[in-house]
């Protein structure tokens, strides 16, 4: 009594819970979470749906999506969200099979501490040290099971495709998964750049996603070049040019207002029309030097090459004024203002040339080059294509689809494989999916287990316990029975340890979804990233392992005092 006085002597306001009662609460919360998540896990998975205040639909099964949008009061629910999507934030993927490990590892803690083990409760601390002591060991056993890319090499495309394919799958319908499998790879590899000593170099800032709510699903694309999200604001200028030079600045060809405060005055009309026409020259004098520029490089390239004269785009990130549009528009120049920053930026990467700010000594190094630039009508919106660019390290994954919620759908589906292609090649490697690398760790620690006469032993087993709980949540949202699929794919890696002495990426055995049969995952393609894998064995041992050190609840903050 004494004990459970004690911060009720400092704050008699205080709310309060101790020992069993915390954990219990904790324990609540993750089973929680646990139940609402299970059900999204793999490529069976249920879709859920989430509905906002303002009565907004989002179908989705992808974890982090529902954890954002769910609105969880309970703090240990909550702080399990927010580790969950941290995976997410850091690693692209993982999100469900991180809430489901830590809830596992609190169902297998509370049989030891408070279901008793050989007639005696086991100290939390006993349970966290083999909690940790497991951790270490699968982290070793998954490192044997990398499949690494030639030495000096990245991994090829074929691998990359099966990367991108299981993380698509588990969030898309199939044949969308393998169609923006391709091009999720394709973006990948277009934008790359080999750095010093042959590494990697990878902007996912280089790959815009451009969303058009037309057609179906499966005709989404990847354009190999940019489109922008507006089209030309002059009816006389032409909406399809081919083989042009492209002009990209940050030039104000309109008036505007001085950016401190000041006056003009003047005694009669005539100096006011003297004062407009002084400004309109000025502004006109900035049109003509563009001119003058398309004149010198479509000139000179038709009188060299002989063939048709090339055209000319200007892309402005500033405003351009109906007169200025006029002058550009009588030239034949296809003119696009208000352009966004960083379609600015990618316009260079993909067409070459700079962006420029002055319109003074314009030379030709500042140009890029497109094969083909043409405007795009979509009811009320206009898009413009800038395709058929020579070196593009810049590309646009273009999103069709019939309604809204199916392209939020497919944007995020292709974030997270986009991340999954980037963490392969940052990796050099990949580890087999389909539950395999929890089956290889969970043989290895029953077998680990075995060295230890104390007490951690039993957490090294609850470990182990815990792990199969992602191909039994696979199976049963497979529809296939639980114990069975679990008793086969037991049978099978035994026997694949006993043929060949330990477990490798090449023979780890994994489950078919479609059979409920154990398979090879790495003949039938099912790869997993190994930074995400890490991430999740490292961080629910982590946080299992505080919350059952938690022995004591208490809200006793400042907002208690008042009154």
């Amino acid at each position: 009594f004494e004990q459970m006085a004690s911060i009720s002597a400092l704050n008699p306001r205080s709310e309060f819970a101790r020992g069993g009662d915390a954990f219990a609460i904790n324990l609540t919360a993750a089973k929680g979470l646990f139940d609402v998540i299970k059900t999204n896990l793999g490529p069976k998975g249920t879709l859920k749906m989430l509905v906002s205040g303002a009565l907004d639909i989002k179908l989705t099964k992808d974890g982090n999506v529902c954890l954002h949008e769910m609105q969880i009061k309970h703090p240990t629910a909550s702080l399990i969200a927010r580790v969950a999507t941290a995976q997410d934030d850091i690693t692209g993927d993982g999100t469900t099979s991180c809430v489901l490990m830590i809830g596992e590892l609190l169902k297998q803690a509370d049989t030891l501490m408070y279901g008793g083990v050989r007639f005696q409760a086991l100290h939390p601390r006993v349970v966290a040290n083999g909690f940790d002591l497991a951790k270490t060991r699968c982290l070793s056993i998954l490192e044997n099971l990398r499949i690494k890319a030639d030495s000096g090499k990245n991994l090829d495309r074929a691998t990359l495709l099966k990367v991108a394919g299981t993380s698509l799958k588990t969030k898309l319908h199939f044949e969308l998964a393998s169609s923006l499998s391709e091009n999720i790879v394709d973006a990948v590899l277009t934008v790359i750049e080999a750095g010093e000593n042959e590494t990697n170099k990878l902007d996912l800032h280089r790959i815009e996603i451009m969303q058009m709510q037309h057609k179906r699903d499966m005709d989404s694309t990847l354009i190999r070049g940019i489109v922008l999200d507006h089209g030309g604001r002059h009816p006389d200028m032409p909406k399809r040019v081919t083989n042009a030079y492209i002009f990209t600045c940050n030039i104000s060809m309109e008036y505007e207002k001085t950016e401190i405060n000041s006056s003009f005055f003047y005694k009669s009309a005539e100096e006011r029309d003297k004062l407009v026409q002084a400004e309109r020259e000025f502004i006109d004098e900035r049109v003509r030097k563009i001119i003058a520029l398309k004149r010198k490089v479509c000139d000179e390239t038709a009188s060299q090459s002989g063939d048709t004269k090339p055209n000319f785009v200007v892309i402005n990130q500033k405003g351009i004024d109906p007169l200025s549009l006029d002058l550009l528009a009588k030239e034949g120049i296809l003119a696009l203002r208000r352009a966004k920053r960083r379609n600015m930026e990618r316009m260079a990467l993909a067409c070459g040339g700079y962006s420029v700010n002055s319109a003074d000594n314009l030379t030709e190094d500042c140009l890029g080059k497109a094969g083909l630039v043409y405007e795009y009508t979509l009811g009320e919106e206009k898009f413009t294509f800038v395709e058929e660019c020579k070196d593009p390290k810049s590309v646009t994954l273009l999103i069709k689809g019939p309604n809204k919620h199916t392209l939020v759908q497919i944007k995020d589906a292709i974030n997270d494989g986009i991340k999954a292609v980037k963490n392969a090649l940052d990796d050099g490697c990949v580890v087999p999916g389909g539950g395999a690398v929890e089956l290889a760790c969970y043989l290895d620690l029953m077998k680990y287990r075995e060295e230890f006469v104390g007490r951690e032993g039993f957490g090294v087993e609850a470990f182990a316990q815990a792990l199969l709980v992602i191909p039994s949540v696979l199976a049963e949202n497979s529809a296939f029975d639980v114990k069975d699929c679990e008793a086969k794919l037991l049978a099978e890696i035994r026997a694949v340890v006993k043929k060949n002495g330990k477990v490798t990426g090449q023979t780890a055995v994994g489950l078919d979804l479609d059979s409920g049969e154990p398979m090879l995952p790495y003949e039938t393609g099912v790869f997993d990233n190994y930074v995400v894998k890490k991430q999740i064995i490292d961080s629910s041992a982590v946080i299992a392992s505080n919350l059952l050190l938690v022995d004591e609840m208490m809200r006793a903050g400042l907002e208690s005092l008042k009154g």
